[in-house]
């Protein structure tokens, strides 16, 4: 995961988390609609951040391969 996929899925679960204590859900369903609420605040984040940037956030790649792209940059 890249900082902002990992920032984005603390936001979801962050809003997921305040939503769902204002609300108080009794069911499995009242839950289920309040986590896509969440996912969707940070969906749309990251659809504005992809917009201003013009980059993909999602990537395919996993932590050792972000790690080897750090250190091909540092030794530029």
């Amino acid at each position: 995961m890249t900082t902002l996929e990992l920032v984005l899925n603390m936001l979801a679960e962050a809003t997921t988390t305040e939503i769902s204590k204002e609300k108080n859900p009794e069911t499995f369903e009242d839950n289920r609609v309040i986590a896509k609420q969440g996912g969707t605040i940070a969906g749309n984040t990251r659809k504005a951040i992809e917009d201003k940037t013009g980059k993909r956030v999602v990537t395919k790649k996993n932590a050792k391969q972000l790690g080897r792209t750090e250190e091909k940059r540092k030794l530029k």
